[in-house]
């Protein structure tokens, strides 16, 4: 881990405190609330601060986006998923705005507040959701918050820590910034190979025609040109019962949520138990070798994404946010999945979401039916499949590896730091 690259403190004593352990001898131990003022908003009103070098300390699992209110005033947090009980987070410059959800951080006393941050960041979460969270309102109380401990060095030592995580992490940081980057080639990489193959086919020889089809371009000459409609027997829907706020269990009915089909993969967990009172629809009932789409979402990414069922357990259930395709023996469902994960077919399908901003996102059959394309003899798409699959295996051991080598880098990050600011290693000496 992150001490054993770096020499221990002299001497150290017990500091009292049980996940802390023991401290550098020279180092204090003072609590939150005598080294720092803590301030929260107020529901009706944003304040703003006009000196950014402060931890903004989340509160709360729902932290609302919260809009700049004038030209010298940033967001402080922004909404998304994950963020939650012990989020920090520190700025430099510019005015901040902040609400009645978020634990403010000033008037430092003995610390400086980059060091509060880094405190906070690295070692909150061990004691954070251990007894401390409201479990209905999923948020920190404040004496709680205010009598966490810290350990304490004089403030020039602080400085030398900050200066050496600012070094250290910030080099961390490119690092994981590079593995992103990869990722984010590796997926476009994936996306040109799936829509290369399902729209031209694989071999790169082989005499084109006009498609007459704007965005589909030139596709191989003996392929044909048809809708979607051609090779579709039926296209059905499910139901949307009021359902109970859990995944049904295995052997027990359950309707499937919108997030099951996501990335063009199924996921049958995606899923809410259908009450007994309520009598199922059996022929609703999702079997392995179904196509299914999503027909609506409050996400635009996951309208129409198409998944093929490879593995469902037995009484899962379509809602009415998605849809069955019932295709044609002409056409490989697997080839089918693929194609509506093409860059052509994503096109088309954001072209023609109807309704307004939400839920209220869809696509119709209607839509749906009249998509043009290519399709190859059956025994071409099936090697087309193959040939697709063993790639996309390739390109998903890649990106993992890159995932696992970003989950590595963020642990050692957070050990340095924890490690440091503890007293667990010594960089007095660093420069």
């Amino acid at each position: 881990m992150a001490e054993s690259k770096y020499q221990a403190y002299p001497e150290y004593k017990d500091s009292g405190v049980e996940w802390l352990g023991d401290v550098p001898r020279d180092w204090s131990i003072k609590r939150l609330k005598y080294i720092c003022s803590v301030q929260t908003g107020t529901k009706d009103t944003v304040n703003a601060i006009d000196n950014g070098k402060y931890p903004f300390f989340v509160r709360s699992q729902t932290v609302e986006r919260i809009n700049s209110v004038g030209s010298d005033c940033e967001a402080v947090l922004t909404a998304g998923d994950g963020v939650g009980v012990g989020k920090v987070y520190h700025y430099y410059k510019g005015k901040f705005d902040y609400h009645q959800r978020v634990y403010m951080l000033s008037e430092f006393n003995l610390v400086t507040g980059r060091f509060v941050y880094y405190y906070l960041s690295s070692n909150f979460y061990k004691v954070a959701l251990a007894g401390n969270a409201k479990s209905t309102v999923d948020s920190l109380r404040l004496p709680q918050f205010l009598n966490f401990e810290f350990s304490l060095p004089l403030l020039i030592e602080q400085e030398i820590i900050v200066n050496f995580l600012d070094h250290e992490t910030a080099k961390i940081d490119t690092l994981i910034d590079k593995q992103q980057q990869l990722i984010k080639l590796l997926k476009e990489k994936r996306q040109a190979v799936i829509s290369h193959a399902v729209t031209k086919g694989l071999n790169p020889q082989a005499p084109m025609k006009d498609s007459g089809v704007k965005w589909l371009g030139d596709v191989p000459e003996h392929w044909d040109v048809l809708q979607i409609r051609r090779i579709l027997k039926l296209m059905e829907q499910g139901k949307s019962p009021e359902c109970e706020n859990r995944v049904s269990e295995y052997n027990e009915w359950g309707v499937l949520k919108t997030s099951c089909v996501n990335n063009a993969e199924y996921d049958y967990s995606q899923n809410k138990a259908l009450p007994n009172f309520i009598t199922p629809f059996p022929a609703y009932e999702v079997k392995i070798g179904d196509v299914l789409m999503s027909r609506a979402s409050g996400s635009i990414n996951l309208i129409g994404s198409v998944a093929y069922v490879y593995e469902t357990p037995p009484k899962i259930l379509l809602s009415d946010k998605i849809f069955r395709l019932h295709l044609t023996p002409q056409i490989n469902g697997e080839f089918f999945s693929l194609l509506m994960r093409s860059s052509y077919m994503r096109r088309n399908i954001e072209r023609t979401i109807s309704g307004a901003e939400g839920m209220a996102n869809n696509i119709t059959k209607s839509a749906v039916i009249g998509f043009r394309f290519s399709l190859p003899p059956k025994s071409e798409q099936n090697n087309i499949v193959e040939f697709v699959m063993q790639q996309l295996e390739l390109f998903n051991c890649l990106v993992k590896k890159a995932q696992d080598a970003i989950a590595l880098m963020q642990e050692r990050r957070t050990a340095l730091i924890s490690a440091a600011v503890t007293g667990k290693i010594d960089v007095r000496d660093w420069s």
